[in-house]
């Protein structure tokens, strides 16, 4: 087999998994025209949560956040996650709108689309697929990964193969949790391999520090490329390291060859950048995290929720809530734990504990109860769906969720030129998901977010060995350490910043 290729994630995933989406256009810049010539199958550029944080954090306009990067790195595939019919969004949209999107995105230098669905639901990837490949992009089918009673690795050929039969490029398989054993990604890739006739990727997590082992057990099986980003931007719950994995893969007969050189040129490059970004990193999201194994969640959204219930008062309730877990999911039919369904899932077995189990339910909860998201992998629990039916006022639904939903781009043009805003299809697509931030962005009484700016250190300035006498002691100062004499005795003192 020929050597495996790296995609690299720093430019999206790396910062979105350690640093809450901050890394802003301005300090990519610098940065990705070396990525580009580095020889990366591809370029995770956008996608994910970085249109939502660009817009509501950063105060950039997403399409020129897209449009900077693709000039500063024309040579590379740039690749991007979408959420198959929610887009970057946390709801189903109309066909035209995914559509619209998915055509906006390669006019503004998309390449590769990997796209996949919270439920595993493949008839919520089929616009989207068909979208991209009409637009004259890569469609790469993204199976999610999961456990549950009714996962396992035969159901997750068997869904790559519907993934194929609509025409993807690539199957790409997905662990949002890092929780993937090395042995069952072994046998999906190459499960894989044998039953489609395209590529096999892969996508995973070092939150439970199973990442590197589960990457090089795919390797093995035959993966024709997989995911790596470049630390501090790495490991912990972002993807493995880039050198860390050509260290690993040395003497295996598909290592690649990436230039060492410039990957710490790039790794220096973003320490001052990661720095900057302190307010949103944290150490127990750089180290590996065993409650990821016990909870069988993303590491994001134990990190999250550890907030979210401190600011409920229920800081004591963590393993009660994190219990409930495996209840919610089941009775919602063992949906895999991914944007969006993470959140909902958590809420709920928040709202479980809080109030009672079911004696409140949220509407995103009950929508997946009903079909309002589409398939799920199990049936629901039916008293489950009753009691969501009667407190929505709603009946289930067994269609495809988008087929529910009228076309709404025109919709969409005349509620912006009301407002007085652009009424293209750029602007169309990111107020469907985003009105408020949209609106603010244009709004010129609302103050602009600051984006977090690098402040590297200075290099300390060489100081030669300084001898500094007073009475009864004497000391030489060279750079950061010192010898002191004492009343005849000497000591040995290093000065550390703090």
């Amino acid at each position: 087999m020929k050597p495996v290729t790296f995609n690299c994630t720093v430019l999206r995933d790396g910062h979105q998994s350690l640093a809450a989406t901050r890394m802003s256009t301005e300090q990519m810049l610098p940065i990705a025209p070396i990525l580009d010539g580095m020889g990366f199958s591809a370029l995770e550029t956008w996608g994910g949560a970085t249109i939502d944080a660009g817009l509501r954090f950063l105060g950039e306009l997403p399409f020129d956040r897209l449009d900077a990067l693709k000039k500063a790195a024309p040579k590379t595939p740039h690749m991007m996650l979408l959420r198959g019919q929610n887009m970057v969004g946390y709801t189903n949209y109309a066909d035209d709108v995914v559509e619209a999107f998915i055509k906006c995105s390669v006019k503004h230098g998309m390449n590769i689309f990997r796209i996949f669905d919270c439920l595993n639901d493949p008839r919520n990837m089929e616009t989207s697929i068909r979208a991209a490949k009409a637009a004259g992009a890569q469609a790469h089918g993204t199976i999610c990964y999961t456990t549950s009673p009714v996962h396992n690795v035969e159901s997750f050929v068997e869904l790559g193969k519907q993934i194929a039969a609509m025409g993807a490029d690539a199957i790409v398989l997905k662990d949002m949790a890092g929780l993937i054993p090395p042995s069952e990604t072994f046998a999906i890739v190459d499960g894989l391999r044998k039953a489609v006739d395209i590529p096999v990727w892969i996508h995973t997590h070092d939150t439970a520090g199973l990442g590197a082992s589960t990457l090089i057990a795919g390797i093995d099986a035959g993966a024709g490329a997989v995911d790596v980003s470049i630390a501090p931007f790495a490991n912990g719950t972002g993807q493995p390291d880039c050198l860390r994995m050509l260290a690993l893969l040395k003497g295996n007969p598909r290592c690649p060859e990436y230039d060492a050189e410039k990957l710490v040129e790039v790794q220096a490059m973003l320490q001052p950048i990661y720095d900057s970004l302190s307010k949103f990193t944290s150490h127990k999201n750089e180290v590996v995290d065993s409650d990821t194994l016990r909870y069988q969640v993303p590491g994001g959204m134990l990190s999250n929720f550890r907030t979210q219930l401190q600011e409920q008062g229920m800081s004591d309730k963590f393993d009660e809530v994190f219990a409930e877990i495996p209840v919610v999911r089941k009775a919602l039919g063992w949906i895999p734990l991914v944007t969006p369904t993470s959140q909902i899932v958590g809420v709920q077995a928040m709202m479980n504990v809080k109030f009672g189990r079911w004696k409140n339910i949220t509407p995103q909860a009950a929508d997946i109860a009903l079909g309002y998201y589409g398939h799920t992998p199990a049936p629901v629990d039916p008293e489950v769906q009753k009691l969501c039916a009667e407190k929505m006022g709603k009946e289930p639904i067994t269609c495809r969720p988008a087929d529910l939903i009228k076309p709404g781009m025109e919709d969409l043009r005349t509620k912006l030129a009301a407002k007085g805003l652009p009424t293209d299809d750029e602007t169309c697509v990111i107020y469907a998901m985003f009105p408020q931030q949209l609106e603010d962005y244009y709004n010129p009484n609302k103050p602009k977010p600051e984006a977090p700016t690098a402040k590297p250190k200075p290099a300390p300035a060489s100081i030669a060995s300084i001898p500094v006498t007073t009475a009864g002691c004497s000391a030489v100062i060279d750079g950061n350490k010192m010898t002191l004499n004492i009343g005849g005795q000497t000591h040995e003192v290093v000065v550390q910043e703090l």
